[in-house]
């Protein structure tokens, strides 16, 4: 089966909707996600308690299911870089990318020779175990892994504009709850200076041609988002979406059941 091309999918300009995997790693999460009908999955390991052999299961099952993963490391690290892709990730969230130098130095632990200087390991996890030329495989990789660089720093939204024209950038994401903190106004979305920033960040990828990304907890505000220019829009958390949908049910259980005594004649 080709793997998927998040490169690819990024590049045009029609909704890819998502959804952000903190805790649930069942061996059916796949095929859960694919009836969803999700365009791709984002797997955090920044945040969570996935670590690298949990991801490489997850992976699997999404790979299964053909959903495309779309992995926060821990870190920008080489290391940590490096071997999320090697088990199969098909495109990076990097956290706080601060500068135009630093996406290029990213992107150079993303690819392989010439682009980069990536390890080359043929034939394991990211290559679905199948043997192929090294030429070949090394091009295929280069054309279709994502780079998404998070703009949730003073520095970051300082520099967006030459961060969203770096080449081999696919993607701008606006970690709000961060940048929101680094303006000195946690969590106020509406306050005059996160509005300006926001606003630069849109301009910046719109400017460069590049997917705008958000996370969103309502289909409303997702549908808010889409209409001001963002096209990757995560929907939910696995937690929150859970809680809610649970909370919401249990809730009109209690309403409805409010006054009445069970055990009653039928």
């Amino acid at each position: 089966m080709a793997r998927s091309n998040l490169k690819r999918l990024f590049a045009n300009d029609k909704l890819k909707a998502g959804h952000l995997l903190f805790e649930f790693s069942t061996p059916g999460i796949g095929q859960i996600l694919k009836i969803a009908e999700l365009d791709f999955v984002f797997v955090d390991m920044e945040h969570s308690g996935f670590g690298i052999s949990e991801l490489k299961r997850l992976i699997t099952s999404l790979r299964a299911a053909d959903l495309p993963a779309l992995v926060r490391p821990p870190s920008k690290n080489y290391q940590h870089i490096a071997r999320v892709l090697d088990v199969g990730a098909d495109g990076l969230i990097l956290p706080m990318v601060a500068s135009a130098e630093e996406a290029r130095e990213i992107i150079q632990h993303m690819c392989y020779p010439p682009r980069g200087h990536r390890g080359i390991a043929l034939g394991i996890a990211h290559d679905g175990y199948a043997p192929k030329t090294p030429a070949a495989a090394l091009g295929a990789a280069n054309r279709r892994i994502a780079m998404t660089a998070l703009i949730e720093t003073v520095e970051g939204l300082e520099n967006v504009d030459t961060i969203a024209a770096v080449p081999g950038v696919d993607c701008i994401w606006i970690g709000h709850f961060d940048l929101s903190a680094a303006l000195g106004i946690p969590g106020q979305f509406e306050h005059p200076d996160f509005t300006k920033a926001e606003q630069r960040i849109r301009r910046a990828a719109r400017r460069h041609g590049k997917a705008l990304g958000f996370l969103v907890v309502t289909a409303e505000q997702g549908i808010t988002c889409f209409r001001k220019g963002y096209d990757v829009i995560c929907y939910q958390t696995d937690v929150l979406a859970y809680q809610q949908t649970l909370s919401d049910g249990i809730g009109r259980l209690r309403k409805g059941c409010k006054g009445s005594k069970g055990r009653g004649k039928s």
